[in-house]
């Protein structure tokens, strides 16, 4: 049973118990001394990049979500690039979530916390590819959380100004390059959460892909098998386009759209770390971790929860066959009861009948 009452343990209290614990099962035989030191380094990974002194039961799954991004993203000199930023193999990923896992499981039972984060967290491990976040819509609340942060970038990017709720890093001084990506990067995470783009053809659009027809800004968008489509951009989104490529793409030979602070076309493993830093910008209570991937299935659900037609969803998409839109059509938090509620056959009589 449960403990009554929670001992509210700080984060590093309640590792350095787990810790003595894992390396006493080695006496008995249940554990090897190998297994028990990369238990207890794996937990003080945990601990440094959770919080020293955050009490372990405040943690959420959004916590953990955090917890385990960061750590897959956190360099590995064994197979660090040419650049020293390779992230940790998919293998240090899983185990990693695994050792946190097991850190939680023992906390439940010592009552040190009373729900197990570990069950609200959407981050998972993958044979290939490492910890992702899950290939899920997000909630209304959250896209709106979203595209509402992306939408302010514009103007941060603009005037080279404090993004919302951040502090100055210096009163008076000039911004570098690399520091003025606030435009692009709303415009990215807008193009995804509205249009749902496969992040290669995001990567891949060119300037001179986006052309004006009588006075609606489009999209040529270069789909998979060499099929194209033109997609018309939402009001909010063209407004972005215009803005970022007045005044924060900067000049470039190249000719694609998207282009990193060194002015090269960006890359397709950039666009995670966009949508996390515009992710920071939101309120904590409408905020989740996701994909590019979860932005399309987003688009997906919500265009066709407000019943707009399935053919026109396909086009935006780039479905050759109606029946692939199931995959991405993801289940919504009171969907049944609202269409239930405005049922066709239960409403009254039209005017006109």
């Amino acid at each position: 049973m449960r403990p009554v009452e929670v001992n509210r343990l700080s984060v590093a209290e309640s590792a350095d118990r787990y810790v003595e614990l894992v390396r006493a099962k080695v006496s008995t035989g249940a554990l090897s001394m190998s297994t028990a030191e990369v238990y207890a380094r794996d937990v003080a990974t945990f601990v440094r990049l959770a919080g020293e002194r955050v009490v372990l039961d405040d943690m959420t799954g959004e916590d953990v979500d955090a917890v385990l991004l960061a750590f897959a993203r956190k360099p590995d000199g064994r197979r660090a690039g040419r650049d020293g930023e390779g992230g940790q193999s998919a293998s240090s990923q899983a185990r990693f979530r695994r050792s946190v896992s097991a850190l939680f499981k023992h906390a439940v039972l010592a009552g040190w916390v009373q729900i197990n984060p570990m069950a609200a967290a959407t981050v998972t491990a993958r044979e290939r590819g490492g910890l992702r976040a899950e290939r899920r819509a997000l909630t209304r609340e959250q896209a709106q959380g979203l595209i509402g942060a992306a939408r302010e970038l514009g103007g941060d990017g603009a005037d080279g100004g404090t993004p919302a709720g951040g502090a100055a890093s210096g009163a008076g001084r000039a911004r570098r390059r690399d520091q003025r990506t606030e435009s692009r990067d709303g415009l990215i995470v807008l193009m995804l959460s509205t249009i749902g783009p496969r992040v290669s053809e995001l990567v891949r659009a060119n300037v001179e892909d986006f052309y004006t027809n009588d006075g609606v800004r489009y999209w040529r968008i270069f789909g998979k098998g060499g099929r194209t489509r033109d997609v018309p951009l939402p009001g909010d989104v063209a407004r972005a386009l215009e803005e970022y490529l007045a005044r924060g793409r900067g000049d470039s030979p190249d000719k694609a759209l998207l282009l990193s602070w060194r002015g090269r076309r960006l890359a397709r493993g950039d666009v995670q770390a966009v949508i996390d830093r515009v992710q920071r910008r939101v309120e904590p209570d409408r905020r989740r971790s996701v994909t590019p991937h979860g932005l399309r299935h987003t688009t997906a659900t919500h265009l066709l929860a407000d019943a707009v037609d399935m053919d026109a969803v396909r086009r935006v998409l780039g479905h050759s066959d109606l029946a692939t839109l199931g995959r991405y059509r993801d289940e919504l938090p009171g969907e049944l009861e609202v269409a239930m509620r405005s049922h066709p056959l239960l409403r009254g009589p039209s005017a006109s009948g």
